[in-house]
């Protein structure tokens, strides 16, 4: 269990947390209508009859929108709803043409499912958790509304007016900070996995409602305040920590607290008060008179599943106990997309090459793919051509170290000059001197010059100092000029001492 609490002035308060999370539907059209649902288009271009509520347009579902909001629920485990039904939420906005929102309040489209968060001691997670997941429904996106434009007026842009949201809601089961994080980043990256939503939090293509109360240890729940649209999990972090703060303080204070809808300002990182909370019959809820409930067939929900990918845990398993990996770099190579495809084609390609199986060049490429590549990277900044660093150029530099023709310091100059250049890696070898020699006529006839020149560690070392080994290996790869293969260095001078 986390341990996770709040100290006040009275004594110890847990937080309660639940996540409201609204997932931007991939796809190329509207929720009801055949708009482009494209970012970054000029402000009301991408605008349709239905969009802008002229009388007498219908809205008319898009099947895609429906399979995508299916896959993802499938995707958690989450019991999926043959019959569901559309809902009018009833509320006025300037950048809300029709007065309503099409929602899914009493018969949703995917039922509760569960999220598994792992532990990370690190973090402040002592131990894997599941999460419950309530529901997920589908919903239309409203405009934007932009008030920085101009001194005395504010405009209002309805491209994003009936995009295809999937609000996911939780069950109240996290306790802290960490565990929200953690609950967040899982199910984008499960999202990105199902290619359902981008996950893009920056463009606003996923964001959270953040419900936060307090309490003291196992006592009932407390009012819970809503901080609306929080765009990236470490403000998610920030609004809890700074809103569980304020209403301890506020109790304690002999104050109560409000159920409210709240903002999050991150350049203060507080939150503030922007109305009071809406419970549903505020809204006036009523089944949507313009369109039919959804009917899920058999073959449709045999469709969604089988196109379900491999997911996050099922594939970090598969990396631990097939390839032999170990925890922490399968939970690191499964937890984005882009990652484990990286890794994936170049662990084919390796294996490829080198005849073996991929179980047995795992760890290496793994090691890697981890470390290696992204610190190169990193180290050249902009002159890198991420474009030269195919999974074949990778593969033939794994190739040679793991046929010790050069040292991971070697591996890394290479790959530098690759990626700078777009130069083939045994050609870069070949002609920069780059390779380890491993001739072991020539790195005997170093080693006996070593030893002669160092006759008294010699016998030292013969007469029980064994720690003086690291100064014959270093003497000897000095003289070398790092050039010489470590085992067959090794090998070479226990044979030499010994005798």
């Amino acid at each position: 269990m986390s341990t996770y609490r709040i100290q006040g002035a009275t004594g110890e308060w847990e937080v309660v947390i639940g996540l409201e999370v609204h997932a931007q539907v991939t796809s190329q059209s509207k929720l009801f209508s055949g708009a482009s649902t494209a970012f970054g288009a000029e402000p009301n271009s991408q605008v349709s009859l239905v969009d802008a509520a002229m009388p007498g347009m219908l809205p008319v579902p898009n099947a895609e929108c429906i399979r995508q909001a299916v896959r993802t629920g499938m995707a958690i485990e989450a019991q999926i709803n043959r019959w569901s039904r559309f809902d009018r939420k009833n509320y006025f906005y300037a950048d809300l043409p029709q007065g309503y929102q099409i929602s899914q309040l009493y018969h949703p489209l995917v039922g509760e499912g569960k999220l598994l968060i792992e532990a990370d001691e690190k973090a402040g997670i002592p131990e894997d958790k599941i999460i419950g997941i309530e529901r997920i429904h589908v919903e239309q996106d409203a405009g934007k509304l932009m008030h920085d434009q101009h001194p005395t007026m504010s405009y209002v842009d309805l491209n994003r007016c009936g995009v295809a949201l999937m609000e996911i809601v939780s069950r109240p089961d996290m306790r802290s900070p960490a565990e929200a994080g953690a609950y967040v980043r899982k199910l984008r990256s499960i999202l990105r996995y199902v290619g359902s939503c981008d996950g893009n939090m920056e463009q606003g293509s996923m964001r959270a409602d953040v419900n936060v109360s307090v309490r003291r240890p196992g006592d009932e729940f407390g009012t819970r305040t809503e901080t609306k649209n929080v765009n990236s999990v470490r403000f998610v972090m920030a609004v809890i920590e700074q809103e569980a703060r304020r209403q301890v303080d506020l109790i304690e204070d002999g104050g109560t607290v409000v159920q409210e809808t709240r903002l999050y300002d991150p350049d203060r990182n507080e939150t503030r008060s922007m109305r009071s909370k809406e419970d549903a019959h505020d809204y006036r809820y009523f089944p949507d008179p313009d369109l039919l409930p959804l009917v899920l067939e058999e073959d449709f929900l045999a469709d969604c599943r089988a196109s379900l990918p491999e997911l996050p845990d099922a594939k970090r398993k598969r990396y631990v106990e097939v390839l032999g990996l170990t925890p922490y770099n399968a939970r690191e190579l499964t937890a984005e997309v882009e990652t484990f495809a990286r890794f994936e084609t170049l662990l084919a390609e390796t294996a490829s090459v080198l005849g073996k199986g991929e179980p047995e060049v795992a760890t290496q490429v793994a090691n890697w793919s981890l470390s290696v590549a992204p610190g190169v990277m990193k180290a050249l900044g902009d002159s890198a051509d991420p474009a030269h660093g195919t999974a074949a150029a990778q593969a033939a530099i794994l190739k040679m170290q793991a046929a010790g023709e050069i040292s991971g310091g070697q591996a890394k100059e290479i790959y530098e000059i690759v990626l700078t250049t777009g130069r083939a890696p045994e050609e870069i070898a070949a002609t920069e001197g780059l390779k380890q020699l491993s001739d072991t006529g020539a790195i005997e006839s170093v080693i006996d010059e070593v030893l002669a020149a160092n006759a008294d560690k010699v016998a030292e070392y013969r007469g029980g100092k064994d720690k003086l080994f690291g100064f014959f290996v270093g003497q000897t790869m000095k003289a070398l000029q790092g050039k010489g293969n470590p085992a067959v260095v090794n090998d070479l001078l226990k044979a030499k001492l010994g005798g």
